[in-house]
């Protein structure tokens, strides 16, 4: 088999959107242009496809600082968000059927991110979250149940999931054009169920009391 013919891995896609990503940071990409080579990116089934989408971009400079493997922390101090990040897996599979599932507090947001409810709830608070690289997936399968997420201010969403007597809300977090915000894509499906998405403050300490 042709290695052009060869079938394009989650991995193999991840790398041509750090490049992507890097690229409308140093000004090379418009953001029209960034978004419409990131949707070639997650529609390629094929290297040959992933080819022609980097072919005016120079090659990755890999003796430069950061990369993609560089912790970005929204609330947490950055050497705080390099430990966490030792623990990067690549992925993780959040699920609810018939009950719910939530993450919140500091926890570790992998590159790629499953979430399947079936009959039941997931609330995801990503306001002291720590990304494991500046543009993480979060990949949908709701199904007659609802997907909460809340972002802090500044965070970028963008939603590319396809809803089916369902619905996606992200309450104007799509606004958001700084090329180096923090960014969370929406993929997959909504069927019979909901996911809203919603930009709040860091949460308030609780008082504590006195003697």
């Amino acid at each position: 088999m042709e290695p052009d013919h060869v079938r394009a891995s989650d991995a193999d896609r991840d790398r041509v959107a750090d490049r992507l990503r890097d690229a409308l940071a140093e000004g090379r990409l418009t953001q029209d242009e960034h978004e419409d080579r990131l949707d070639a990116v997650y529609r390629a089934k094929t290297l040959g496809e992933l080819v022609p989408i980097t072919r005016d971009l120079p090659a990755p400079d890999s003796a430069g600082a950061g990369g993609p493997d560089q912790a970005v922390g929204m609330t947490v101090a950055t050497a705080e968000a390099r430990r966490l990040a030792e623990s990067s897996q690549g992925r993780e599979n959040i699920v609810a059927v018939f009950g719910g599932a939530e993450r919140g507090g500091r926890w570790l947001v992998e590159p790629r991110t499953n979430v399947s409810v079936l009959f039941g709830g997931i609330e995801l608070d990503f306001r002291e979250a720590v990304l494991t690289q500046r543009e993480v997936i979060v990949q949908c399968a709701v199904v007659f149940g609802g997907l909460e997420i809340t972002v802090p201010h500044g965070v970028r969403v963008v939603n590319g999931t396809t809803a089916i007597f369902g619905g996606t809300s992200t309450r104007g977090t799509e606004a958001v054009t700084d090329p180096n915000a923090p960014t969370i894509r929406l993929t997959g499906t909504c069927l019979f169920g909901g996911i809203e998405v919603r930009a709040k403050g860091p949460k308030k300490g609780r008082k504590r009391k006195g003697r």
